[in-house]
C-alpha cells in the first residue's frame, strides 16, 4: 500500500514538473498552435511543451531564451489569428504572411512594444484595425495588404514615425487618408493604398514623403479633386500611381510627376493634359454625345455648293453601292455552298460509324489502342495490360460500361480529341484522348493526375476517371452540355440560333469563373496555376454556371509526349467559332484564330519559364473584357494592330462613351453602368502589364461578391 502511494506521488510530480516545464513564451506560442484549426502534418511538429523554452521551435528566433521573431509564411495555417501572441513581449519580428488566418485583429497584439515588423499579407483577416496601432512605436514595416481589412485607416497610424513600408492594398478601407500622414511619416520609403475603396482629396502634405524610395501606389480607389503639384516635389526616382480614380483637372507638369507615363493616370477620364492625350480644354465644352451630335450637324447642314456637288454625285454612289451589294451577294452564297458542301461530305465520311460503341468506332478506324490493337475478340485478353482507375468512387463507372457506350466525335486541340460519350444508361460523359507516351512515364503521369483529380469544385469540371496504357491515354470527365463561353460570345457555325447573353448572366459567369481560379490558386501550398485559361476552356453548364475544363492538362500532354502527327485520321473541326448571320462580330479568318490564343499570355510569360498565378490572373482580366465588349482579343485598326487591352485603354483617353466600349447586345442593360464599370476596372487591374500590380484572385472574389 505504502508503494502504491509513493508511486502515485511520483507520478503526480512528474505530471506538474511536465506541465511546468515550457516557459511562459512557450505557452503562448502553443496557445497561437492551439488556435489553429488546421496545419500541415510536420509544419509545427517540433512545438513541445517537454522542451523548456521554444527557441528550438520551427519559425522562431530567441535571445536569452526570449522569443524575439515568429515567421511561418505559406505554411497553409488555418484558423482565428490568436490573441496570445500578444504576450510575447520581446517579439520584434512577425511574419505570417500568405496563410488562411481570419477574424479580426486582435488588440492584444499591440502589447508587445518592442515590434518592428509586422506582415499579415494574403489571409482572411477582416474588421477594422485597432486605434491601439498608434503604441507601436518602433514599427518599420506594417503589410496587411490582401486581407479583407474595412473602415478607416486609423488616424493613430501617424503616431507610427519611424514606418519606412506601409503595405495596405487590397483591402476594403474607406474614408479619407489620416490628417498629418504626409508630415508625421516622414521616413516612409514605400506606401501602398490600392485597390481599396479610400475617396477624398490627396492630401498637400504628401509632398513631405521626401524618403520615398520605392512607390507612391494610390490606384484603384475613390480619390477625387485635382492632384497636387506638390507631388512633384517627390522623389524623382519614386514611381507614382495614380490610375483608376476619380481625379479631374490638368496633370501638373513639374518634378517627379513630370517624368511619369500615360499608366499612372489612366483610368481617370476627367483628367487631361501630358502625357495623357486629352488636351486641357480652353473653354467648356459638351461631352462626347453632344460633340458627335455637333459633327453629324456639322455634316448635314452644309453649303448650297457642297450640297449640289453632292447631289451631281449621288447617282454615281448608287451605281457603285449596287454592283457591291451584287458582289457581297455572290460571295456570300458561295461560302454557305461550301459550308454545306463540307458537312456532306463529313457525314458520308463518318455515316458508317454513327451509332456504332465507342468500342467500335475505334477499332474500325484502328485509332484507340488502349483497349485493343489485334482486333475485338483479343479485347478481353488484353486488359489487364491496362491501368483504369475511378477518381470519384461515387460514380459507378467501369471500363465495360465504357466500352459499350456510343461516342462522338466533338473537337480536336494541340492537347487530344475530346469525345461525347454517351452510356447505356444515358449518362453523358466527356472522354479526352492524350496519346502515346512511354511505359516508363506511368507514375509520374499518376501522380499528376491525382492531383488533377483532388480538385473538386462546382465551377472547375470533375475528373471522373482515367485509362492508361503504353499506347493511349483517356481522361474521363462530367459531361458540360452548353458549350464553352467563347461560342457564347461570339457564336459559332452551324449554330441555328443565337442568343447573347444578358448583364446577370454574364456577371454570374464572371464570379463563378473568379471563384473556381481562386480555389485553384489557394488549394494547395504548391500553388497551382492553370496556365491556358482561355474562353474556349470554361464551359456553361445547364444554367450558364461556368466550368473551368483543361486544368493540369499541359503537363500531361507532355507526359505523354503527343504530336500533331500522331493522329491517324483528320476530321473537319466545325467549331470555328464563326459569328452567325445576325451576330454583330467581325469574322475571324484562319490565321487571326490561330494567333488569338497568344492574347490570354501574360507579357513576362515569354520571358519566364516557371508558371506563375499572375498568368492566370492576367488571361481572366483579358476575358472580362471580351466577355464586355464581345470583342477579340486582339484589334485591327486600318493597318495599326493592337491587343484588347491597348484598345480598352485608347478608347478610354479618348473619351468615348461606355456605350461604345459594350456589347451591342448589352443595350438593354445599359441602366446597369455602375456594376459595368466597376467590373471593367478590375478587368484592367487583373490585366497590367506588371504582374506584381495584379491582384490576387481571392481579392477579385472579395470584390465581385459585393456587386449585386
Amino acid at each position: 500500500m505504502v508503494l502504491q502511494v509513493l508511486y502515485l506521488v511520483f507520478l503526480v510530480c512528474n505530471s506538474l514538473a511536465f506541465i511546468s516545464c515550457v516557459n511562459e513564451e512557450g505557452l503562448a506560442l502553443l496557445s497561437f498552435k492551439e488556435s489553429l484549426m488546421h496545419y500541415p502534418e510536420g509544419s509545427l511538429s517540433n512545438w513541445n511543451s517537454s522542451d523548456q523554452t521554444p527557441c528550438s521551435w520551427t519559425g522562431v528566433t530567441c535571445r536569452q531564451d526570449k522569443v524575439v521573431s515568429l515567421s511561418i509564411p505559406s505554411r497553409n495555417l488555418y484558423g482565428i489569428f490568436s490573441p496570445a501572441l500578444g504576450n510575447l513581449s520581446a517579439i520584434r519580428h512577425l511574419n505570417l504572411r500568405s496563410n488562411e488566418l481570419f477574424g479580426s485583429l486582435p488588440y492584444e497584439i499591440f502589447n508587445a512594444k518592442e515590434l518592428q515588423s509586422l506582415v499579415l499579407s494574403g489571409n482572411s483577416l477582416s474588421g477594422s484595425v485597432p486605434a491601439d496601432i498608434g503604441k507601436l512605436s518602433y514599427l518599420q514595416t506594417l503589410d496587411l495588404s490582401q486581407n479583407s481589412f474595412n473602415g478607416s485607416i486609423p488616424s493613430s497610424i501617424v503616431q507610427c514615425k519611424r514606418l519606412k513600408m506601409l503595405v495596405f492594398g487590397e483591402n476594403h478601407f474607406s474614408g479619407s487618408l489620416p490628417d498629418g500622414i504626409g508630415t508625421s511619416l516622414v521616413s516612409l520609403q514605400k506606401l501602398n493604398i490600392s485597390f481599396n475603396n479610400l475617396s477624398g482629396s490627396i492630401p498637400e502634405d504628401m509632398s513631405n514623403l521626401s524618403s520615398l524610395r520605392a512607390t507612391l501606389d494610390m490606384s484603384h480607389n475613390f480619390f477625387n479633386g485635382s492632384i497636387p503639384a506638390s507631388l512633384g516635389a517627390l522623389p524623382e526616382t519614386v514611381y507614382i500611381d495614380l490610375s483608376y480614380n476619380n481625379l479631374s483637372g490638368p496633370i501638373p507638369q513639374n518634378g517627379a510627376l513630370f517624368n511619369l507615363g500615360p499608366t499612372a493616370f489612366v483610368g481617370n477620364p476627367l483628367l487631361c493634359g501630358l502625357p495623357s492625350k486629352i488636351s486641357c480644354p480652353s473653354s467648356s465644352r459638351g461631352s462626347n454625345s453632344q460633340s458627335l451630335i455637333d459633327n453629324q450637324s456639322q455634316n448635314t447642314g452644309r453649303s448650297p455648293g457642297m450640297n449640289g456637288k453632292h447631289s451631281n454625285s449621288s447617282s454615281g454612289i448608287f451605281v457603285i453601292t449596287v454592283i457591291a451589294g451584287v458582289m457581297i451577294g455572290i460571295c456570300i452564297a458561295g461560302l454557305l455552298f461550301s459550308n454545306w458542301y463540307k458537312k456532306v461530305c463529313a457525314c458520308k465520311v463518318s455515316e458508317h460509324f454513327v451509332g456504332c460503341s465507342f468500342e467500335q468506332k475505334f477499332m474500325a478506324r484502328k485509332d484507340f489502342s488502349c483497349f485493343a490493337k489485334d482486333g475485338l475478340e483479343t479485347l478481353s485478353e488484353n486488359l489487364e495490360h491496362y491501368h483504369f482507375v475511378q477518381v470519384d468512387l461515387q460514380v459507378n463507372l467501369d471500363l465495360e460500361k465504357l466500352l459499350k457506350a456510343s461516342a462522338f466525335l466533338l473537337g480536336k486541340s494541340g492537347i487530344g480529341i475530346v469525345y461525347k460519350v454517351v452510356l447505356e444508361d444515358g449518362r453523358t460523359l466527356a472522354v479526352r484522348r492524350l496519346g502515346d507516351g512511354g511505359s516508363q512515364r506511368f507514375r509520374e503521369f499518376q501522380t499528376a493526375i491525382e492531383a488533377i483529380g483532388k480538385i473538386r469544385h462546382q465551377n472547375i469540371v470533375t475528373l471522373l476517371a482515367y485509362c492508361w496504357s503504353v499506347d493511349e491515354k483517356l481522361l474521363i470527365y462530367d459531361y458540360i452540355p452548353n458549350g464553352d463561353l467563347a461560342s457564347a460570345i461570339h457564336g459559332k457555325s452551324g449554330m441555328v440560333s443565337f442568343t447573347p447573353l444578358s448583364w446577370p448572366v454574364r456577371l454570374r459567369i464572371i464570379k463563378g469563373l473568379a471563384k473556381g481560379l481562386a480555389y485553384i490558386h489557394e488549394f494547395s501550398p504548391r500553388k497551382y496555376v492553370h496556365g491556358n485559361l482561355r474562353p474556349s476552356n470554361i464551359l456553361l453548364g445547364q444554367n450558364m454556371e461556368p466550368h473551368i475544363s483543361d486544368f493540369g492538362l499541359g503537363r500531361l500532354a507532355n507526359l505523354t509526349e503527343e504530336s500533331s502527327s500522331s493522329s491517324s485520321f483528320q476530321l473537319e473541326q466545325i467549331m470555328t467559332e464563326t459569328p452567325p448571320q445576325n451576330s454583330p462580330y467581325v469574322q475571324r479568318v484562319a490565321s487571326s484564330l490561330a494567333a488569338a490564343g497568344t492574347f490570354y499570355k501574360a507579357p513576362e510569360a515569354s520571358k519566364v519559364t516557371k508558371p506563375s498565378q499572375k498568368w492566370d490572373v492576367y488571361a481572366f482580366g483579358v476575358i472580362i473584357l471580351e466577355m464586355i465588349s464581345a470583342k477579340m482579343p486582339f484589334k485591327r485598326i486600318g493597318s495599326l494592330e493592337m491587343d484588347l487591352i491597348q484598345w480598352f485603354q485608347l478608347s478610354i483617353d479618348e473619351r468615348k462613351p461606355l456605350v461604345d466600349l459594350l456589347d451591342p447586345f448589352l443595350a438593354p442593360d445599359v441602366d446597369m453602368e455602375e456594376e459595368i464599370v466597376a467590373v471593367l476596372k478590375m478587368a484592367l487591374a487583373c490585366a497590367h502589364k506588371a504582374p506584381e500590380r495584379r491582384p490576387s484572385m481571392r481579392f477579385v472574389c472579395d470584390n465581385l461578391a459585393r456587386l449585386a
